[in-house]
């Protein structure tokens, strides 16, 4: 996919939506969506990679994901180990570092060491970084990070007065990380269902009608398109963002 570099986000993070929905249409089981929007995420961690975006934060499996049908989380699991056993190769190939964020302690003890597995083997990849968000929620990442002050706050390591947005930003589970600068939504809602809260305060925020099945390169192409118009003033004004008359590095 060809790019112009303005209208590559440094971020891009994505809400995979309609897998179930695209199964429901074709009268097959919820599960068959799920493996088709697997192929999705191959398409669009190519296109990403290719693209030059740096990190890429996919939301696989969110917090409150579990109270869906059993039959369903089960398969999810079971797909999510398989991926992770299939695409490993693929991803060191193209010089891809996957790393996860969530709460792994749900998990069995074979996912959570498989995905731990992965990481080591992608450690040394020099190229884009894709993050899974797994067992994830925004609210989740707010509070361990709160607690991880608290505790520091009880210990006297600082106190509650001395604490900043970049204390709480340290102890969030994408720190390090540039902030989302463009985050994508398919199959429809106009949501960000408790995903990347904290980070995503000043991210152009994009959705799209196509379930995530459908979701392929022209269509992250016209995402991008939409983000390179534009106009991104994290709280300034468009004069201030343009610079005086006459500036020629406006």
């Amino acid at each position: 996919m060809q790019v112009e570099a303005k209208a590559v986000p440094r971020h891009v993070a994505i809400v995979m939506d309609g897998n179930g929905r695209w199964a429901k249409a074709r009268f097959m089981p919820r599960l068959i969506g799920h493996q088709r929007g697997v192929e999705a995420v191959r398409r669009v961690i190519r296109a990403c990679n290719q693209a030059g975006v740096e990190c890429l934060t996919l939301f696989a499996f969110s917090s409150e994901n579990w109270k869906r049908p059993i039959e369903e989380v089960n398969g999810l699991m079971s797909l999510f180990m398989l991926v992770l056993e299939r695409e490993t190769a693929g991803l060191i190939r193209h010089q891809v570092r996957m790393r996860f964020i969530g709460d792994r302690s749900a998990f069995s003890s074979s996912l959570q060491e498989k995905i731990t597995h992965v990481e080591q083997q992608t450690g040394h990849c020099k190229g884009m970084v894709l993050f899974i968000a797994a067992n994830y929620g925004g609210r989740w990442d707010i509070l361990q990070a709160t607690q991880k002050i608290a505790a520091k706050v009880a210990k006297g390591e600082l106190s509650a007065q001395q604490v900043t947005e970049r204390d709480l930003d340290q102890e969030m589970s994408t720190f390090g990380l540039p902030e989302p600068d463009l985050f994508i939504r398919t199959g429809g809602e106009q949501r960000i269902s408790n995903f990347l809260l904290w980070q995503l305060a000043y991210t152009e925020l994009y959705f799209t009608d196509k379930l995530w099945p459908e979701f392929d390169e022209p269509a992250l192409q016209d995402a991008f398109n939409a983000y390179a118009h534009r106009q991104r003033r994290f709280g300034m004004t468009s004069e201030q963002i343009q610079g005086p008359p006459g500036d020629s590095h406006a």
